[in-house]
C-alpha cells in the first residue's frame, strides 16, 4: 500500500525512499510524459530544470500545484479535480464547436476525444492542462489547422491597438496625479511617475472589455482604478527591492504574458521598462494554445508586426549561454518561445527559456495559468517572481515570490572577472619565462563519479608538476566556486582558452588515468578502464575551441588522444559539468 501520510506538498516527493511511491512517481511522470530520461528529446533534464527550480538530488518536480498532485497520489476525485477535468472538456468543445469542419470529422474527434478523457478521468494520473494539450493534438494533427483561434486573437489585439489610440486610453494613462506631485527630490518623482504609468498599463491589460466588448471602453474610470492601487504597492516594492536601494541596478526581466488583446498593453508595459534601462525577454507560446500569443503571430498579425518591429526574434530553441548573452548586449528587447504549446510547462520548455530563466534577474507573468504554475506550488525559484491574474469576480490579484535563500546567480561579470583572474596568472608565468599548459579532463562524464574524476584530476596535475620544470599548468578543477553549473564553467573557460595564451593543451589520456590511480595506491576501477578524454562532451566541446585556436597560432601543441576520436559526441548536456550521451555512428 503507497504510504503518504508524511507527503502533504509536491516539496516532499522525492526518489529513493519508497519503491511503492517511487514506481507511482515514474507511473506519474511517464503517463504525463515529464519524464526527462523516458523522453529526452522532449523533456527538461534534471539539470535544465534546476536552472528554475531549487532543487534537491533526487527530488521531484511535477508541473502543477501542490493540491492537484496531491489529489492524484490519493486518487482522490474531489470536486475540485473533478471541476478541472470538466473545465477542460468543456474548454475543447467550444473549441471544436466554433470551428468550421464538417458534422463527420467533429462526430469523430469528439468520440475519440470521449474515449482518451474517459480514460484520464477513469485512471487519475492526467494532469489536466497535459491531458488538454493532447486533445489539442489530436485535434490539430486531424484538421491539418495550425491556429484555430488566429483570426480571433488577431481582432483582440486590433481593438486593443484601436483603444490606446483613443482619447480614453490618453486621458486615462496621462492624467497628472496632484495628489502626488509633493517630492523630496527629482529622482523620487520619476519613480513614482513612472511606477504609476506602469500601474495603469497593468490595469488596463486586465480588462477584457477593451477587446472583446469595444463599446464598453467608456466604462474605464479613475474610480475603478483606485480599489486596484493598493493591490499594485507589492509590485513596486518588489522592483524597489530587487533594483537597490537607489533604484539603479537594471535588470534582465523575462516576461510570460497571458493573452491576446491583453498582449497589446504588455508591449506597452515592456517599452517602459525599456526606457527605465532594463533588458526584457519575452516568452511566447511555440504553437497554438487558446488565446495565448505565439512566437509565429507577427508573420500575419499586422498589429504585432507594428509593434514589435524593434523587438529581436530568437527562434532557435537550443541557444548556448554564450550567443544568448551576445543578443541581449546587441538588443534590449529579445522575444523567445517558452517550447511549448500548452500552459506553462518547466519539465518541457526548451533550452532557450530555461537559459533566459538562469539569465534574468525577475520573472513577470501574467495570467491566472501562470500564477498557479509558479505561486500554488509550494517549490521554490531560482528568480523573484511577480505573478498577476484576475479572479473570477473580477478582482485583480499581485503576488511576489523571493527566490529561494539557497540560490546565488552567478552574474556575467562575475564569470568575466574570474576569466580575467586566470588570465593574468596565465600572463605573469609567461612574464616569468614560463610556458602555459591547459589540461582537459573528465570531470562529470561517468555518473555517480564526479568526486574521483575530481581527485583523479588532482592527483595528475599534481604529479606534472612535480615532473615538469617551467610550465605553469591550469587545473579547470582548482577554479570551481559553489554555484556554478556547466554553462558557468564553459562559457567562463572559454574566454580563458581563446586568450592566445595557451602554449600546450593537453587532453587527459587512458594512460593518465591509469598513472593516477597508480599514484592514489588504487587499482583503476571498472567504469574507469578504457576512459579518457574522448568520453566527455566537455572535453570534446574545447577540443574544437583548440584545434580553432592552433589555426591561429600554429605554435600551440595539441597532447592526448587524436582530435577524429572526440567528434563522437554531443554538445555538452545543458546545466551539467558534461553529458555522457553517445551519438549513434552511422557508416554511410
Amino acid at each position: 500500500m503507497l504510504k503518504i501520510s508524511n507527503i502533504h506538498s509536491v516539496r516532499d516527493l522525492y526518489y529513493g525512499k519508497d519503491p511503492l511511491l517511487d514506481a507511482w512517481i515514474l507511473n506519474f511522470m511517464t503517463e504525463n510524459d515529464v519524464d526527462p530520461l523516458a523522453n529526452p528529446e522532449d523533456n527538461a533534464s534534471f539539470e535544465q530544470i534546476k536552472f528554475m527550480v531549487d532543487l534537491d538530488e533526487d527530488q521531484v518536480f511535477a508541473p502543477c500545484t501542490d493540491w492537484l498532485l496531491l489529489n492524484l497520489l490519493k486518487g482522490n476525485l474531489s470536486q475540485d479535480l473533478k471541476k478541472e477535468y470538466l473545465f477542460v472538456w468543456k474548454r475543447l468543445v467550444l473549441l471544436l464547436n466554433n470551428m468550421s469542419l464538417d458534422d463527420y470529422l467533429k462526430k469523430k474527434l469528439v468520440n475519440l476525444w470521449r474515449y482518451k478523457f474517459k480514460q484520464a478521468y477513469n485512471n487519475l494520473i492526467l494532469i489536466p492542462s497535459r491531458l488538454t494539450k493532447r486533445l489539442i493534438t489530436i485535434l490539430l494533427s486531424q484538421c491539418v489547422i495550425f491556429d484555430p483561434y488566429e483570426v480571433r486573437k488577431q481582432w483582440f489585439n486590433q481593438q486593443a491597438y484601436n483603444f490606446i489610440q483613443s482619447r480614453v486610453f490618453e486621458e486615462f494613462i496621462n492624467l497628472c496625479p496632484a495628489d502626488q506631485m509633493h517630492c523630496n527630490s527629482l529622482a523620487n518623482l520619476r519613480w513614482t511617475l513612472d511606477m504609476l504609468e506602469l500601474s495603469r498599463l497593468f490595469y488596463l491589460s486586465f480588462i477584457d472589455t477593451i477587446w472583446k466588448r469595444p463599446e464598453d471602453q467608456n466604462l474605464i474610470s479613475m474610480s475603478h482604478f483606485a480599489e486596484y492601487e493598493q493591490e499594485f504597492e507589492k509590485v513596486k516594492q518588489a522592483l524597489e527591492g530587487i533594483s537597490g536601494r537607489d533604484r539603479e541596478k537594471k535588470l534582465k526581466i523575462l516576461y510570460l504574458p497571458d493573452s491576446a488583446g491583453s498582449f497589446v498593453f504588455d508591449l506597452l508595459i515592456v517599452k517602459v521598462f525599456l526606457r527605465l534601462g532594463h533588458k526584457v525577454i519575452m516568452a511566447l507560446k511555440k504553437g497554438f494554445y487558446f488565446d495565448y500569443p505565439t512566437f509565429w503571430d507577427i508573420d500575419n498579425d499586422k498589429i504585432l508586426q507594428k509593434m514589435l518591429k524593434n523587438a529581436y526574434f530568437i527562434a532557435e530553441q537550443n541557444i548556448s549561454k554564450k550567443d544568448l548573452l551576445q543578443k541581449l548586449k546587441e538588443n534590449d528587447f529579445v522575444i523567445i518561445s517558452d517550447g511549448t504549446r500548452e500552459r506553462l510547462n518547466l519539465c518541457r520548455s526548451s533550452v532557450t527559456f530555461a537559459r533566459s530563466w538562469k539569465e534574468s534577474d525577475l520573472i513577470i507573468a501574467k495570467g491566472y495559468g501562470n500564477y498557479r504554475r509558479l505561486i500554488l506550488t509550494s517549490h521554490l525559484f531560482t528568480r523573484d517572481i511577480i505573478a498577476c491574474y484576475k479572479d473570477e469576480l473580477g478582482k485583480i490579484h499581485f503576488e511576489f515570490k523571493k527566490k529561494s535563500s539557497r540560490v546565488r546567480k552567478i552574474t556575467e561579470d562575475e564569470l568575466i572577472a574570474k576569466a580575467e583572474n586566470i588570465k593574468n596568472m596565465m600572463l605573469k608565468a609567461k612574464a616569468n619565462g614560463k610556458k602555459v599548459m591547459f589540461y582537459s579532463a573528465i570531470v562529470g562524464s561517468i555518473p555517480g563519479q564526479t568526486k574521483v574524476a575530481i581527485e583523479v584530476l588532482n592527483t595528475f596535475v599534481n604529479y606534472l608538476r612535480s615532473k615538469l620544470d617551467g610550465i605553469f599548468i591550469i587545473n579547470p578543477a582548482e577554479h570551481f566556486e559553489p554555484g556554478m553549473d556547466g554553462d558557468d564553467l564553459m562559457y567562463m573557460w572559454e574566454m580563458v582558452q581563446r586568450s592566445g595564451l595557451i602554449d600546450i593543451w593537453r587532453f587527459q589520456t587512458v594512460a593518465d588515468i591509469e598513472k593516477s590511480f597508480e599514484l592514489m595506491g588504487q587499482k583503476v576501477p571498472p567504469a574507469w578502464v578504457g576512459k579518457d578524454a574522448t568520453f566527455s562532451t566537455g572535453c570534446t566541446k574545447e577540443m574544437q575551441i583548440a584545434l580553432e585556436e592552433q589555426k591561429k597560432y600554429p605554435e600551440m601543441q595539441i597532447i592526448g588522444p587524436s582530435s577524429d576520436k572526440f567528434f563522437r559526441r554531443r554538445e555538452y548536456g545543458v546545466g551539467k559539468y558534461f553529458d555522457a550521451s553517445l551519438v549513434k555512428l552511422v557508416n554511410v
